[in-house]
């Protein structure tokens, strides 16, 4: 398959406690992070830049008319104003004959953070999921997920395991996302969770798999589902086990804790550049004055 023409922003949540779309009493005060220039690239990304067609995909989070409120101001405060909300709830909402002329008008389409499973199992082999692929391979149409959103961007995705936990066998639990980007896995509030180890055994399960740890109020902007570029105010971890020599991850029993020899890690932060087809880091040096 050809390189997409599409555009991906991933970005790994909020500032604070938990992800933007989970604490109602966060919600203005976690907006800080979409002003270190997140929200404001997506628009200038997109193809209409201010005038695009925004929709905000809800269907992950438990408060969906709260956080939808609140993506509709924080984007008329960068005089986008052509912002709509697609709370959808079932498999019935993502095959319906409204849902996909929205998604056909759209230039850009935003989901936001909650529960990444709630997103594969309404949307996943849907009329809207093939709908998505579609314009995001044939079309200069931007698809930006937060946490959750984010998490579930990869065709494998992490969807439980505990931090402290992480690198005992059998801890992280991984299923398939929604495939907009192959052979990475995402995990989000990756700095401040600490996770770390269950990132570690994503990728020594499968290192195929690029591993990529989103910082808070950090994102990667991808481009021809290849060139990396990190932004917003965090930092990136990648994990790349291409060149992993060994592990016990076959060997040992359900429980028990995970050697692994050879993981290369990079750190990533505002500017810096990353190919997947050639695994190679490319960082943005300050001119000295």
């Amino acid at each position: 398959m050809s390189n997409p023409k599409g555009k991906l922003v991933i970005i790994g949540g909020s500032v604070d406690r938990g992800s933007f779309s989970e604490n109602p009493d966060d919600l203005k005060r976690n907006l800080k992070f979409f002003e270190k220039g997140i929200l404001k690239r997506i628009t200038t990304e997109s193809i209409k830049n201010n005038l695009s067609r925004f929709e905000i995909i809800t269907t992950a989070s438990s408060i969906p008319e709260e956080v939808g409120e609140e993506y509709i101001k924080a984007f008329a405060q960068l005089n986008v104003l052509n912002v709509g909300v697609l709370n959808i709830k079932t498999r019935e909402d993502a095959n319906s004959a409204d849902s996909l002329e929205r998604l056909k008008n759209a230039d850009v389409v935003m989901f936001t953070g909650g529960d990444q499973l709630r997103l594969t199992s309404i949307f996943g082999g849907t009329s809207f999921h093939h709908l998505l692929l579609d314009k995001y391979q044939d079309e200069d149409f931007v698809i930006s997920g937060t946490s959750a959103g984010a998490a579930a961007s990869s065709n494998n995705m992490i969807y439980q395991g505990s931090s402290q936990e992480a690198l005992l066998k059998g801890e992280v639990k991984i299923t398939g996302g929604l495939g907009f980007i192959n052979n990475v896995i995402i995990d989000t509030h990756f700095v401040q969770r600490g996770r770390i180890g269950r990132l570690l055994y994503a990728c020594a399960s499968n290192p195929i798999n690029l591993g990529i740890g989103l910082g808070e109020d950090t994102g990667l902007l991808i481009l021809n589902g290849n060139s990396m570029e990190a932004i917003g105010s965090g930092l990136v971890m990648l994990v790349d086990g291409t060149q992993m020599r060994d592990t016990s991850i076959s060997d040992v029993d359900m429980g028990a804790p995970v050697s692994i020899e050879n993981l290369i890690v990079h750190v990533m932060a505002f500017g810096d550049h990353y190919d997947l087809k050639n695994r190679k880091l490319t960082i943005q040096h300050s001119m000295m004055m």
